[in-house]
């Protein structure tokens, strides 16, 4: 049985910058990130084994505390409320994210009502949506697309971890609906890249193993994309594999989300061979 990586899989730059920046945090005084840091739940209990904990308001680091702001970003509200606290701030922001927030922002200081496409109830589309502005929408189907109004002047973001074809698709909806529209294609490039891999591969072998946190919004469309060509299971670890799975299975294909770690992706690919 041949066992096959994608050419693009696993940590992005900046699950990678964010992973780092948490663990040079770890030395700090009650460290914790505001949510967790990535979606991985793997990932996150190593961290809190390194010294990171998590937390899920303000409220809960204490005064001289370290907030490490995740991966996914936050509104502005956030930093505001952060920066009236004595504690310090370490902002691990995808750069890919921040750009995404900046870009919603200057459209809705530039006068354009700003439409997200991504989804609602992502961490990452919510910090989108609060740079923003108050009348910015979401959208995530071309439904919704089509059920929103004309406007005088119309903005367009990504959520950085959308499929790219079909942002374009939600996107076709939307332009007929002003005509004064700036799109800013803010899909990052490692998630174009992991999606092109597990595609091609998805086209070439038997079953698609997909491996990543089942709250990852990227791994999950990794799985999306590949059953279109072929069988696909998405797993988290090594210890969901199923023999079942492989018989008559020649050819195994292995992606990654953007938030998985080398060391599940190997455990994974080690336990195929065997």
């Amino acid at each position: 049985m041949e066992v096959i990586l994608a050419d693009y899989l696993g940590f992005c730059y900046g699950v990678k910058r964010a992973i780092r920046l948490a663990r040079d945090s770890a030395a700090e005084k009650n460290a914790s990130t505001l949510g967790p840091i990535i979606h991985n739940p793997q990932m996150v209990a190593r961290l809190e084994e390194e010294g990171v904990g998590s937390v899920d308001s303000l409220d809960e680091v204490p005064d001289g505390g370290t907030l490490i702001i995740r991966s996914h970003g936050v509104g502005p509200a956030v930093y505001e409320a952060a920066n009236a606290r004595p504690i310090k701030v370490v902002d691990a922001t995808c750069p890919h994210v921040k750009k995404a927030q900046m870009a919603a922002h200057r459209l809705a200081e530039d006068g354009f009502d700003v439409v997200i496409i991504g989804e609602k109830k992502h961490p990452e589309v919510k910090s989108i949506l609060e740079w923003a502005g108050g009348n910015a929408a979401v959208v995530e189907t071309e439904e919704e697309a089509e059920a929103l109004p004309d406007y005088l002047k119309l903005g367009i973001v990504a959520q950085t971890t959308f499929s790219g074809t079909r942002f374009q698709e939600i996107a076709a909806r939307l332009i007929p609906k002003s005509n004064d529209i700036r799109i800013i294609r803010t899909i990052c490039t490692a998630t174009d890249q992991r999606q092109s891999a597990a595609l091609a591969l998805a086209a070439d072998v038997d079953l698609m193993l997909v491996i990543g946190g089942k709250n990852s919004a990227n791994t999950t469309r990794l799985a999306q994309i590949c059953a279109e060509k072929t069988v696909v299971h998405h797993i988290e670890t090594a210890s969901e594999l199923k023999d079942d799975w492989f018989h008559n299975i020649k050819k195994i294909g292995i992606t990654a989300g953007a938030s998985t770690p080398d060391w599940i992706i190997r455990e994974v690919y080690q336990k195929c061979q065997m």
